[in-house]
């Protein structure tokens, strides 16, 4: 059993745009929190910055990731079947998902309490780690640890994303890899289930808060 570990259960939305812009979006049904989404995005020059809904979930995540900027506006997510519309401040998004393949249907007979056991998790990350980047378990610093039970995988087949306005262009792979944390959303953009686990700085009774700055701007 991890001890100081809260759980989170939804879906990781990883996608490039054509414009160098990679999204990762992160939309949470059940978690401590309760309900909520968050974005992070990494531009072409490599500045990382977080869309959070409050100052406590921006807190938090700011704690376990990395960011150059944080920014804490409504984010809203309207999932219908294929076609998931994401606004979050200054960004639009449309994501549009294919069928599930051979891997998404092996994955989603994995029951959830097995998923979120951190020996499973040990056991996935070796064959995750043959995708660039990819990890399912490890650090961003700061002592936190991360479990990341992946539950099912399907395509993103399309992509409509603007910023301020500006559209980012087509799907393209995420590539580079992200630096957000310990590893990176596939080099195919992807919808994934996960269950995620996250434990605190050793001897700490709650996560910890980390300051997160307000400013506007990619």
């Amino acid at each position: 059993m991890v001890r100081n570990a809260q759980r989170f259960h939804g879906w990781i939305a990883g996608a490039g745009t054509s414009s160098g812009t990679r999204i990762v979006l992160g939309h949470w049904p059940r978690s401590p929190f309760g309900p909520f989404s968050d974005v992070m995005v990494e531009r072409a020059d490599g500045r990382r910055l977080l869309l959070a809904p409050s100052r406590r979930i921006a807190d938090f995540v700011a704690a376990v990731y990395r960011f150059d900027r944080v920014l804490v506006v409504p984010v809203t997510v309207d999932a219908a079947g294929r076609h998931w519309h994401v606004t979050a401040g200054p960004l639009r998004m449309r994501l549009t998902t294919g069928r599930r393949g051979g891997l998404g249907t092996l994955l989603r007979c994995v029951p959830a309490p097995l998923a979120a056991r951190p020996a499973w998790v040990a056991l996935t990350d070796l064959p995750a780690r043959l995708m660039p980047g990819v990890r399912t378990r490890g650090s961003a610093g700061g002592g936190y640890r991360e479990w990341y039970g992946v539950r099912d995988l399907r395509g993103i087949t399309g992509i409509e994303a603007s910023w301020e306005g500006r559209d980012l262009g087509p799907l393209a792979p995420v590539d580079p890899p992200v630096r957000f944390g310990f590893g990176s959303a596939p080099r195919t953009p992807a919808l994934v289930r996960v269950v995620t686990t996250v434990a605190g700085p050793r001897g700490s009774s709650a996560p910890a808060s980390a300051p997160a700055s307000g400013r506007r701007g990619l």
